[in-house]
């Protein structure tokens, strides 16, 4: 029996994005219980160097650089842009003090919603064209006719890959809004 659609790919999604709020939330529970709120200032820092850091997978696919396997360089992305995130998420906490800082986070929550969203999209346009496939292989349709057969998933499946197009700009979005707001830390920093 084939797992169901909600099971496999509806789950995963919001699991993945509900851990961040509870992983989130307790983490800034924690701080507060401790008296170490002053450290989810630093927070954000470290989050932003784990979210920097993370695309050197973007940089590789793009052949900006040469050096590391794509697959692994991808799935680090993915890591390090939800820790990176969760550092990012619990250095803003529940203080409504910095409008700037909050554009950033929400551009930051959309860009994570839109790059969980394609990977679950392009996981199963790309599990659904293979399944055809091997279908076809077990029924013995020729090679020539399969690619017939196939054509229409080809292009549903190229076209499911340009949801980069996208996601480049919410990042692109994000990206501004943060250093924008660390330009207004350092502007208004407290440097006694």
């Amino acid at each position: 029996m084939r797992p169901k659609l909600f099971t496999r790919e509806i789950l995963p999604f919001t699991v993945s994005f509900a851990a961040l709020a509870v992983v989130t939330l307790l983490l800034d529970a924690t701080l507060h219980y401790f008296n170490g709120v002053w450290i989810g200032r630093y927070l954000g820092i470290a989050g932003t160097l784990i979210i920097l850091f993370s695309f050197r997978y973007s940089l590789r696919k793009r052949k900006l650089i040469q050096s590391g396997n794509p697959v692994t360089l991808l799935r680090r992305h993915e890591y390090m842009a939800w820790l990176g995130s969760l550092l990012i998420l619990v250095h803003a906490g529940i203080h409504f003090n910095a409008i700037l800082g909050w554009l950033a986070v929400a551009a930051m929550l959309i860009n994570i919603g839109s790059g969980l969203a394609g990977k679950y999209l392009l996981d199963r346009a790309r599990k659904r064209m293979l399944d055809a496939r091997q279908a076809m292989l077990r029924q013995g349709v020729p090679e020539s006719e399969m690619e017939e057969r196939v054509y229409l998933d080809t292009l549903t499946f190229d076209m499911v890959k340009q949801w980069r197009a996208v996601h480049f700009p919410i990042t692109l979005a994000f990206a501004v809004l943060a250093l924008a707001h660390i330009i207004a830390v350092f502007l208004f920093w407290g440097w006694k």
